[in-house]
């Protein structure tokens, strides 16, 4: 993990406003790990600029708090929201595509990416 932390994602300002505790178990930290190395730094790479962790891994109370699906893939550790805070997330999706990834989303009419491993 070059470029993102596992506090960055796990951090939330719901979780923060309403005490949810939103701590991965250690399977979920693992899949964390496994985005970064194989989506999100590589990513980071090819763009050459910072990429923004909006959302990342979700406890259910959290997950549920945001309205997120039932079954989303941040509840495992497995997704995460992002942008470039460009205003323009045409390249980093561009990249994404090429990069491993089981669910890849053009959000809020591309403010945000969000991408699942």
């Amino acid at each position: 993990m070059k470029h993102f932390t596992i506090e960055e994602l796990t951090r939330s300002a719901t979780a923060q406003r309403l005490g949810i505790e939103n701590r991965p178990s250690a399977k979920c930290a693992n899949n964390l790990k496994n985005l970064v190395n194989l989506v999100l730094d590589p990513a980071r790479e090819q763009l050459g600029r910072p990429i923004y962790v909006n959302s990342g891994y979700r406890c259910r109370e959290l997950n549920k708090a945001v309205g997120g699906a039932r079954n989303s893939f941040h509840i495992q550790g497995r997704a995460a929201d992002i942008d470039t805070r460009t205003g323009d997330n045409r390249m980093l999706l561009s990249i994404l595509q090429r990069l491993p990834h089981t669910e890849l989303l053009w959000e809020d009419n591309g403010r945000w990416i969000h991408v699942a491993l």
